[in-house]
């Protein structure tokens, strides 16, 4: 890619701009480049800046970690207003400034959009998850890990419009309960991913109706589910046999009474040390426990 670009600039030889740009020079050269050198290379010429453009609005994928430092805001908005075919949109680190204004109209727009990361963007209402559910009919994966503006009528609209849905982060989500997550896996039953970790409303309710509709289910995260109980976890071995990891840290009503089944299948568990969780315990009877970080 690097000899075919310093060949362009060589005026004994072949163009790189020569050769067909939506047939070889986008789907076979451009595709293979970071996304931060590629816009440098607007500033070649103007031919090279009308075909990074053209590059820019046939875009599949769109990662904002890609551009080092931190992609600023007229930046976004300059580099997705013309694409309408993006599939996949991660904006992980756009958590100081992406608000409803920018990201609706990228949402609204692409309509092929299957996958989306949005962890940690706290500057976004509702609003956003409500454009997601209208806008996105064929989403497999959505990452609202942090959002805590994620409410319960949001994720219906969710649940109601995206029943493609194959894995969904909601950790630290901390306004939805049980009743939001049971709406959500009734309605979106081929889940093989769920996280609802850091969530102290999310209790055995919710963990039962997860594993009797969402026979697929392959993750769990429930680390930091406190009101998580064995039951349920019996619940979850009896009616998902392709669980393949469990994660309950910090559940300290979770035993290995009814962990052990699991375990025998050969299910990856995360739970902590028998020590670690037995001073859990005496910090919940004492109210004290010096020695421990019980951070998540």
């Amino acid at each position: 890619v690097f000899w075919c670009l310093r060949m362009s600039l060589t005026p004994t030889r072949g163009c790189l701009l020569d050769l067909p740009w939506e047939d070889i020079l986008l789907p076979h050269i451009l595709c293979h480049l970071p996304l931060q050198q590629l816009l440098s290379l607007q500033r070649v010429s103007k031919s090279f800046q009308s075909l990074i453009q053209l590059y820019l609005a046939n875009m599949r994928c769109f990662d904002s970690s890609q551009i080092t430092p931190a992609i600023p805001r007229a930046a976004f908005v300059n580099l997705l207003k013309d694409n309408k075919v993006l599939q996949q949109l991660a904006l992980q680190n756009c958590s100081d400034w992406l608000t409803d204004c920018e990201l609706l109209p990228v949402i609204e727009q692409n309509h092929h959009l299957h996958q989306i990361q949005l962890k940690g963007c706290v500057q976004l209402s509702r609003h956003a998850l409500v454009t997601i559910s209208l806008s996105c009919p064929n989403l497999r994966q959505l990452s609202l890990a942090q959002c805590d503006w994620v409410d319960s009528l949001a994720l219906r609209s969710l649940a109601d419009h995206c029943k493609a849905l194959e894995a969904v982060d909601l950790t630290a989500c901390r306004q939805l309960k049980d009743e939001a997550i049971c709406y959500l896996v009734q309605k979106c039953s081929r889940l093989k991913s769920l996280s609802l970790a850091v969530n102290a409303n999310v209790g055995d309710v919710a963990v039962e109706e997860t594993a009797k509709c969402c026979p697929e289910l392959e993750h769990l995260d429930l680390t930091g589910c406190l009101r998580v109980k064995n039951d349920s976890i019996r619940v979850l071995a009896e009616y998902c046999p392709k669980l393949r990891s469990l994660k309950v840290k910090h559940c300290h009503n979770v035993a290995e009474s009814s962990l052990s089944v699991l375990r025998s299948r050969g299910v990856e568990l995360d739970v902590e040390p028998p020590l670690q969780r037995a001073l859990v315990l005496l910090q919940d009877v004492v109210g004290f426990a010096p020695f421990i970080n019980l951070q998540i």
